[in-house]
């Protein structure tokens, strides 16, 4: 076993590692963040979803508005809140929406839905509720990512660099030098 004086080096080499490596992965983990950051990756809020004056008797034609969108992104915690302003009483999935009125869905957990719609040809809305990138996330990743990168960058100094530095070269001397019978 190593004594104490003999580990000091590798420790020493092992902690340094472990600081450049978790610098090089907190800012490469930011810097990728915010090159693919998605535009859902923000607080919950309020979403409004209007149903224009005239839409039921649209999707009688077979026309659909174009101000209803066929599919909707949300982060865990939103709510939607639909406005009728049509005539017509409007259903989406659960909630039923009176003529001039509003109703509001909560996004209670992470899912692709399809709820069934009344104000749309396709009489479906699709529904994406997304988990946000939070900090925590990122923390996490980080928390992965840096003890494996230390591990491979240790593992790989060692063998490249080894600890004690070089050993001295035997030159040719010293190998062809005749060992007298006293030396044997």
């Amino acid at each position: 076993m190593k004594k104490p004086n003999q580990l000091r080096p590798y420790l020493l080499r092992l902690g340094l590692i472990l600081a450049l490596s978790t610098a090089f992965v907190a800012v490469f983990n930011e810097a990728v963040y915010l090159l693919q950051k998605d535009p859902h990756d923000r607080a919950p809020q309020t979403i409004e979803l209007v149903i224009p004056q005239g839409t039921a008797a649209r999707v009688e034609a077979g026309e659909d508005d174009p101000t209803i969108p066929e599919e909707m992104v949300f982060v865990l915690g939103d709510t939607l809140l639909v406005r009728n302003e049509d005539s017509t009483s409007h259903q989406l999935g659960p909630i039923w929406v009176p003529a001039g009125a509003t109703a509001s869905l909560a996004m209670g957990e992470p899912a692709k839905l399809a709820y069934s719609c009344s104000f749309s040809t396709t009489r479906y809305l699709n529904l994406d509720v997304r988990q946000p990138t939070t900090l925590g996330t990122r923390v996490t990743a980080l928390l992965l990512a840096a003890p494996t990168m230390t591990a491979l960058i240790y593992i790989y100094s060692l063998l490249v660099f080894p600890v004690g530095g070089k050993q001295p070269k035997k030159t040719s001397a010293d190998i062809s030098a005749p060992v007298s019978e006293g030396e044997r």
